[in-house]
């Protein structure tokens, strides 16, 4: 089974980090579902714009302010994710918490400094 990461807060602009990871994810052979607020393809990925029930998620990386993230916990939680990678600005005590009480592995780090040293 392949292990699928989530790019929650995908974004179609190339400056944004959600995009480069998505690029790199690809790039280092990872299969990569993507959400976020406009459709489009980045690197081949198909950014979704309604909440997919997707299923065998490994990872969900964060891309988005801990004020949006709120809407998405329930989510989150459906998914039963191997981890969720809290990046840079995105960190969150309460859902970090939510996470705790369901079992699910977080950590703060920045995927793609993780792809980069090969710790993904």
């Amino acid at each position: 089974m392949t292990k699928t990461t989530l790019v929650l807060g995908a974004s179609l602009k190339p400056e944004r980090y959600s995009n480069i990871a998505i690029h790199r994810l690809v790039q280092y052979d990872h299969h990569v579902v993507a959400y976020g607020l406009k459709e489009g393809v980045v690197a081949g990925v198909g950014i979704d714009t309604v909440l997919m029930s997707y299923e065998h998620i490994d990872t969900v990386t964060l891309y988005l302010n801990p004020n949006r993230q709120e809407a998405f916990y329930d989510y989150i939680i459906s998914l039963n994710p191997k981890r969720v990678i809290f990046n840079p600005g995105t960190e969150n005590p309460e859902l970090q918490k939510i996470l705790t009480d369901h079992n699910i592995f977080f950590e703060e780090a920045c995927t793609l400094v993780l792809l980069s040293t090969n710790q993904y």
